[in-house]
């Protein structure tokens, strides 16, 4: 399993926090990851086999990113100047998270994969303005 497949299950598993509470995430992380999905995510995750250290790495690290939204959350208001967080779509919001988590808290992740991979990862799962306000809000953490 590759590193962005990893990324990407993880995006997938976050967009869900918007619709549960952070105590529901443990639960939305099993789920996700032992087969019980919603049929919209099976293509998806019927293609993955998760080893017991990919399921490790990635229920660490959404649970890491529930641990620090609240924080996160305000960093992407004071980046997106007026946006409130209500008005900026889930699953750009989810991207943001991802994202923002990776540069601020991963040393492993250089900035500027986390910016492009926010990029890609918008390009699959938003509209195509999506990508460049992801890209321009996360550039704006690098300045």
């Amino acid at each position: 399993m590759t590193r962005r497949d990893l990324r990407e299950t993880v995006f997938r598993i976050l967009f869900r926090l918007e619709f549960n509470s952070d105590e529901d995430m443990k639960e939305q992380i099993e789920l996700a990851l032992n087969g019980e999905i919603p049929a919209e995510d099976e293509e998806l995750f019927a293609q993955l086999e998760y080893s017991e250290e990919n399921k490790k790495y990635i229920s660490d690290r959404v649970l890491d990113i529930v641990d620090r939204h609240s924080e996160i959350d305000a960093v992407i208001e004071e980046i997106s100047e007026g946006w409130k967080l209500a008005r900026i779509g889930k699953a750009e919001l989810a991207i943001l998270r991802l994202a923002i988590y990776e540069m601020k808290y991963d040393d492993d992740i250089p900035v500027k994969v986390a910016i492009n991979e926010a990029v890609e990862l918008a390009k699959i799962y938003c509209d195509v303005e999506a990508k460049s306000f992801i890209n321009a809000l996360l550039a704006k953490l690098t300045k």
